[in-house]
């Protein structure tokens, strides 16, 4: 089976974005952080090269990926993109959505929910969307 990996994009703001999530799962950047004047073959102007041309960070058994976008594209914030989150407790759901929400915008607060998992929404500071989705059943 496929794995699915999201992929973000930023207006200058993945490195920043990036050292965030990394403050918030922990872990390190696969390979680093790859900059736009790394790019072999392709002349990167000079208000370019220290884009981020792509970064991975492991959270659980998946990655976070993401890149800015390269000057004269358009860009949208996040707004149609939500990545959720499975975490193995209460206390570490918790735990995450209080710290993607510092400084962002909760739109669902942590809360038990008729479908029977703990669920809460929000958008980050960088505009990104998060769900953050605990299910007892699927934990044991």
């Amino acid at each position: 089976m496929a794995k699915l990996n999201p992929y973000l994009n930023f207006d200058g703001t993945c490195e920043e974005a990036f050292n965030f999530y990394k403050s918030v799962f922990g872990g390190e950047f696969l390979g680093g952080v790859y900059k736009m004047k790394d790019m072999q073959g392709m002349e990167v102007p000079e208000e370019a090269k220290e884009l981020v041309m792509h970064v991975g960070l492991p959270v659980g058994g998946d990655v976070l990926m993401g890149s800015d976008i390269f000057p004269g594209q358009p860009f949208t914030a996040g707004n149609n993109n939500y990545i959720s989150i499975f975490p193995e407790s209460r206390e570490e759901a918790d735990r995450l959505f209080a710290a993607l929400a510092d400084g962002g915008e909760v739109e669902m607060p942590m809360e038990d929910q008729f479908w029977g998992d703990y669920f809460g929404s929000l958008k980050d500071k960088f505009g990104i969307h998060w769900m953050i989705n605990y299910n007892v059943e699927n934990q044991q």
